[in-house]
This record gives C-alpha cells, structure tokens and sequence, in this order.
C-alpha cells in the first residue's frame, strides 16, 4: 500500500468534510470568520488532494499549481485570517483582510509566471511531491520568486491560528467556563502545529514526514472544532458571553 497516496487521500477526506461543514456554519450565520475558514480549509484540502494525485496517476502542471498555490502558499494564512476575524473585530481588520486578498492576488501572478519554467523531467510517482518540487521548479534567481513568499503567508497563518486558539482557550480556561472549548482550541492549536513542524522539516529535507503531518493536523483541528463548537448550557453561554465582554474591555 502506498502510504504517498493513503494519507494524502485520508487528508483531503477529512478536510472535505470539515470545509462543507463551517462552509454550512457560513450559509446559516453570515459570520465572515466561517466563509475565511472555509477558504482555507478547502484549500488545505486541495493541495491534499493534489498530493494523492501525483503519487496514483501522475504528473499534471495543473496539479502542481494547486499543490503548490493552495496547499503551499495560501491556506494557512486563510484559516488563520479567519481566526483572526473571530477574535478582533475591529476596522483594523478591514485593512488587513484587504493587505492578505492583494497578497495573494500578487503571489497568484508570481504563481502564474513561473508556471512555464517548471521542470517534470525527473517526476516520478515513487517520491512524495514535497521532496521533488525544488527540482521541478526553478530557483528564484531564475524567476520563481513566488517562493519567497511562503514563508509570510505560513508564519502569519501559523501566529493567528495558534495564537488564536491559544489565546480563546486561556479566555475560558481563566473563568471556568466551557471546558469543551478550552480543550477544542488546544486541539485546534496542536494541529496547527503538527503541519507547522511537518513543513519545516520538509524545508530541512525530511519532506516524507509532510503527509503524516498533514493526516494529524487535519484530524486534530476537525476534533478540535467539532468539540469547540458543541452545545453548551444556557447558564455556560451567559457567562462565557460575560467573559468576552470583560476581556474585550
């Protein structure tokens, strides 16, 4: 059984099924937050999807701009945006949600012009995409400076999902209120960071471990949400809403 195929497919599973229900939160709410975490949860589940299509039917240039775009660039700073939608809502945020839709306009038109310059000649379906895409693509000396761009997106993603999840946890944890919430942010949190450390070890050359990494974090954040978002008491609701309030003070 081919692992590069499973985790990926497993992966892009569980995000399909974690997007269409915020994306279902979204229709029922209008709360932007939802619609940004869909976003980004559909994109995450993209560059999954393109994963297990490289290792079961081959090499696509038009499944290389999903893997790389969606699922290398722009995803986690999408999911987090979201988060950060949640936390502070506040007419600073109208700025930096316009700031994160022009940067990844920009990184869509540096995306669009290294796509000519790639190079599959040494593709093979045996090796995880992660571990062959420096090849496939040219350095940026040579164009491809859409790779410069990753590290913004993913460490902005990285501190607003993390830190936000963190932050909510603490809130509810500080009152005793809402325990479920307290332990489904730390969840949401622990996977963030599982496909944190996945990433950077693909960076340090260890790209094997980005599917596990990927399967981990999409398993964490859905329990994460689904335990975060459960019912909760009238009286647990009144004082959480409370706890909010005297925080945002």
């Amino acid at each position: 059984m081919n692992a590069n195929l499973v985790l990926p497919f497993l992966s892009s599973t569980v995000m399909l099924v974690f997007t269409l229900l915020v994306f279902q939160r979204w229709l029922a709410r209008r709360k932007p937050h939802f619609l940004f975490w869909s976003i980004g949860l559909g994109m995450f589940g993209a560059g999954s999807f393109a994963e297990a299509y490289f290792a079961g039917v081959g090499w696509s240039p038009a499944i290389f701009f999903v893997w790389y775009f969606f699922g290398a660039v722009l995803n986690a700073a999408w999911i987090g945006h979201g988060t950060l939608m949640l936390l502070f809502r506040r007419r600073w945020t109208v700025i930096v949600t316009g700031l994160l839709i022009l940067g990844s306009l920009a990184a869509l038109f540096l995306m669009l012009q290294v796509m000519p310059r790639l190079d599959a000649s040494g593709f093979t379906a045996e090796l995880p995409i992660s571990e062959q895409y420096r090849e496939i693509m040219p350095p940026v000396s040579e164009g491809a400076v859409i790779r410069l761009t990753t590290p913004f997106f993913n460490i902005y993603g990285l501190l607003t999902l993390v830190g936000g999840a963190l932050w909510s946890a603490w809130l509810f944890l500080r009152k005793l209120v809402l325990p479920n919430r307290v332990v489904g942010n730390v969840l949401i949190a622990a996977g963030a960071l599982s496909i944190g450390l996945a990433s950077t070890l693909t960076r340090l050359g260890y790209g094997g471990y980005l599917y596990l990494g990927e399967l981990v974090a999409a398993l964490l954040m859905f329990a994460g949400f689904l335990m975060a978002a459960a019912p909760s008491t009238e009286a647990e609701r009144s004082e959480a809403t409370a706890s909010s309030v005297s925080a945002a003070a």
